[in-house]
């Protein structure tokens, strides 16, 4: 056990460390500070296209349009300055060219009586002030058209107004629709968490023992220390350090959504919908179980596979085949968020390799008998163990194995040598 502590520490340590884990947590907290300020940032761009405005110069030879077309426009008077002049076409587009005016807005009356116009500037990546005018002019049309027809704003509010539909369920122990969307969202993100969990630290720890092999301090550690030891000292080193990261964004990602909610209205959305008091508590434990049960998975068979090259250029190489289980699993849980009750998806839910992923969509998004999450815990459980046994055979034999790696026909050759001893 104490060597087990020191390799524990040891991995830890030197790991938390080094360049890349700092690097790659310093743009993850920043990255996830970009995420929750989203609204304070679009906001100053917004704040700063308000300083600005656009002066759009009205051509028309009626002269009916720009008073009913100013009344429409007065929200975004700040942003949309609408200037009747008495330019034709073509002064009005020379005028935008040579900067005079911000913008154009040719109006002409189309057969049937109704406004048509075009719009004109310098570039088409305005969006804003076109998509206004756009709108404000559809709501002149739709009141004259009403007035044509002789029906009243109520009576065509009473057309647009969307029918009541609601959803519900005759079953008492199924979620809500609320409850459903909230599990949606937890779902969804606990899916990439896991994911990425997977494919960074499965491949760091295989890494990890890769190079103490090139380094020949694994010779060192075998004498001193169990196979097992040695395995699960690095798995759960790997594992805190993984925690260390997660806590570090969850603590970035709360502060700044508290101060979010300070300077701007709804800023603390995203956080109260994924750790609300909304959601249950036995969802929290549901991804807290299969997050560590995925982990000691994926870890345990990285670490296997790890020990059987002696080069990190190799890694890649023995850990593709792992991946490529992990992205599997990931996009049958993609699609499975949509269908979480075909057949398919219950089926893979008792796959170990999959149910990390696949079990948790289930047991998140659906009501399921007790026996099929004890059957799929039990099954993941069985497998982790049995691949901690001949993980552990292979990683004693397999760390004293070096040259060019031969990947999985060097596992034959790890027992062969562990047998030996």
């Amino acid at each position: 056990m104490r060597n087990f502590g020191i390799i524990l520490a040891h991995t830890y340590k030197n790991r938390l460390m080094s360049k890349a884990f700092l690097i790659s947590t310093a743009i993850t907290l920043i990255f996830m500070m970009f995420i929750i300020n989203m609204d304070r940032i679009f906001m100053m761009f917004e704040e700063d296209a308000e300083s600005r405005g656009v002066e759009v110069a009205l051509v028309e030879e009626s002269g009916e349009w720009f008073l009913p077309l100013s009344e429409q426009l007065e929200p975004h008077s700040d942003r949309i300055q609408l200037i009747e002049t008495s330019l034709n076409e073509e002064e009005a587009l020379e005028a935008v060219s040579d900067g005079e005016y911000g913008a154009a807005l040719v109006m002409q009356e189309s057969n049937d009586g109704l406004p048509r116009a075009t719009f004109y500037s310098d570039s088409l990546a305005q969006q804003f002030t076109p998509m206004q005018i756009q709108n404000a002019l559809q709501h002149i049309k739709e009141t004259q058209v009403t007035q044509e027809l002789g029906l009243s704003s109520e009576a065509l509010a009473e057309i647009y107004s969307p029918i009541s539909f609601e959803t519900s369920t005759v079953s008492d122990s199924a979620r809500s629709e609320r409850e459903l969307n909230q599990a949606r969202s937890f779902v969804y993100v606990l899916l990439f968490v896991i994911y990425f969990s997977v494919l960074i630290f499965g491949n760091m720890i295989a890494t990890e023992i890769a190079t103490e092999k090139s380094s020949r301090v694994m010779e060192i550690l075998v004498s001193s220390a169990s196979p097992v030891a040695q395995m699960f000292g690095k798995i759960v080193g790997i594992g805190l350090l993984a925690l260390t990261q997660y806590g570090l964004i969850f603590l970035v990602a709360v502060g700044s959504s508290v101060v979010s909610q300070d300077e701007v209205e709804g800023g603390f959305t995203m956080i109260q919908t994924l750790l609300g008091e909304s959601i249950p508590l036995d969802l929290i434990g549901y991804a807290v179980l299969f997050f560590l049960l995925g982990y000691l998975l994926y870890a345990t068979l990285a670490a296997t596979l790890g020990s059987l090259v002696s080069r990190i250029e190799d890694v890649n190489q023995v850990i593709g085949p792992m991946n490529l289980l992990v992205i599997v699993a990931f996009f049958i849980a993609m699609f499975g968020i949509n269908a979480p009750e075909s057949s398919f998806i219950t089926i893979t839910s008792f796959i170990p390799f999959f149910s990390p992923m696949i079990m948790f969509l289930r047991v998140g998004m659906l009501t399921i008998p007790l026996w099929e999450f004890l059957l799929s815990v039990g099954i993941l459980v069985a497998t982790i163990g049995i691949l901690a046994i001949i993980g552990s055979r292979i990683f004693k034999g397999g760390v004293l194995l070096y040259g060019k790696s031969s990947a999985f026909k060097d596992i034959k050759r790890a027992i062969q040598m562990t047998k030996k001893e």
